[in-house]
C-alpha cells in the first residue's frame, strides 16, 4: 500500500515539472545577434569637417622689408640711388659734392700734369713754341711739379674708388637698419645699491642705461 502510494507522488510530481518546463519554453526567445533596427534609426554618415585653406587663413598682408641686396645694386648701378631708395636724401647731397670734388681735383691735376710734362718734351726736343709762364721753372722743377701732379691725379682716382665702394656699403648698411626700432628715450638713472663684500653689505651707486 505504501510503494503504491510513492509512486503515485512520483507520477504527480514528474507531471508537474514537465508542464513546468512546456510553460516556460514557450515564453523563451533567444537573442538575435547584431542590431536591432527600428523603422525610425537611421545611419548617420560620418560628417568630414571643412577646413579651410592656408590661403584663406592669412588673410593679413605680410609686412613689406627693405631689402639691402636692392639698396646695394641701385647704388652700385647710380651712386647716390641706394641712399634715395633708403631715404637717406640728405647722403645723396654729401655723394653729389664729394663726387663733384674729387672730379674737379682730377681735372685739374690732370691738366696741370699734361702742361708741365709737354713743357719738359719741348725743352728735352728742342721743338720751341714754349710756354712763356712756364720760362722760370727749370728741368728739375718741370719734372719735380710733373710727378707732383701725377701723384695728386692718381690719388683722386683712389678716391674716386673708394667713395663708390663707401657708397654702396653705406647703402647695404643703411638697408639693413632701415626696419630697426630705434627708441628715443634714452635715459640714464642712478639709485642707491647695496652689494655683499666679503659677506658684508656695502652701499653704492647703480647706473641704468634705458633705451
Amino acid at each position: 500500500m505504501r510503494l503504491a502510494l510513492i509512486q503515485i507522488l512520483l507520477l504527480l510530481s514528474t507531471a508537474s515539472f514537465l508542464s513546468a518546463q512546456t510553460d516556460t519554453s514557450g515564453s523563451f526567445r533567444p537573442r538575435r545577434s547584431g542590431i536591432n533596427k527600428g523603422p525610425t534609426d537611421t545611419l548617420a554618415a560620418p560628417v568630414t569637417a571643412l577646413k579651410p585653406s592656408g590661403d584663406s587663413l592669412n588673410t593679413k598682408p605680410k609686412p613689406k622689408l627693405h631689402s639691402p641686396k636692392k639698396a646695394g645694386l641701385y647704388s652700385a648701378i647710380l651712386p647716390g640711388l641706394g641712399q634715395a631708395y633708403n631715404r637717406k636724401y640728405w647722403k645723396v647731397g654729401v655723394l653729389v659734392a664729394g663726387a663733384g670734388a674729387l672730379v674737379y681735383g682730377y681735372q685739374f691735376n690732370q691738366r696741370n700734369y699734361t702742361s708741365f710734362k709737354e713743357e719738359l718734351i719741348k725743352r728735352q726736343q728742342g721743338l720751341g713754341n714754349l710756354d712763356e709762364s712756364l720760362v722760370f721753372y727749370s728741368d728739375a722743377n718741370l719734372l719735380e711739379l710733373q710727378d707732383f701732379y701725377r701723384r695728386n691725379r692718381d690719388l683722386t682716382i683712389i678716391g674716386m674708388g673708394l667713395l663708390y665702394a663707401l657708397n654702396i656699403l653705406d647703402a647695404v648698411v643703411d638697408a639693413h637698419l632701415f626696419d630697426f626700432n630705434v627708441n628715443e628715450d634714452l635715459s640714464l638713472h642712478i639709485r642707491p645699491e647695496c652689494q655683499t663684500l666679503a659677506l658684508r653689505p656695502v652701499p653704492g651707486l647703480g647706473l641704468s642705461l634705458r633705451f
